[in-house]
């Protein structure tokens, strides 16, 4: 049961992550992601306040899971676990987090630009 529920939050990761990214593009969904940036924010900046920055609810129970799994020396953040573990990209925590940072910021960028300064 365990390793179903890892790779089902694996799923949920991916699935956050690309909506996050491109979730704007989507008219339909525009609102939507919006919404989504907006608690992935919150997870970031307030509750990092006590948890650190960049903590994200998902992947602290993630983690658990993975530990309960066996799993040792979880990065602090799923995209680094992803860039290293997956992806096989031998990255810095900094460059993946520089990089997270800046698509992130680039995606509510334009996902406000749409959203509040594009005629309908």
């Amino acid at each position: 049961m365990l390793t179903f529920f890892d790779a089902s939050l694996f799923a949920i990761h991916i699935l956050i992550i690309g909506f996050n990214l491109f979730g704007w593009t989507i008219p339909k969904f525009r609102k939507a992601h919006l919404w989504l940036v907006a608690a992935t924010l919150f997870s970031w900046l307030i509750l990092g306040i006590w948890k650190g920055w960049g903590y994200c609810v998902l992947t602290d129970w993630h983690w658990d899971i993975k530990r309960e799994l066996g799993e040792i020396n979880l990065p602090n953040s799923f995209i680094k676990y992803l860039t290293n573990n997956i992806l096989g990209f031998d990255w810095s925590s900094g460059t993946v987090d520089l990089i997270t940072l800046g698509s992130f910021t680039l995606a509510i960028i334009l996902s406000l630009r749409v959203n509040f300064f594009t005629k309908k």
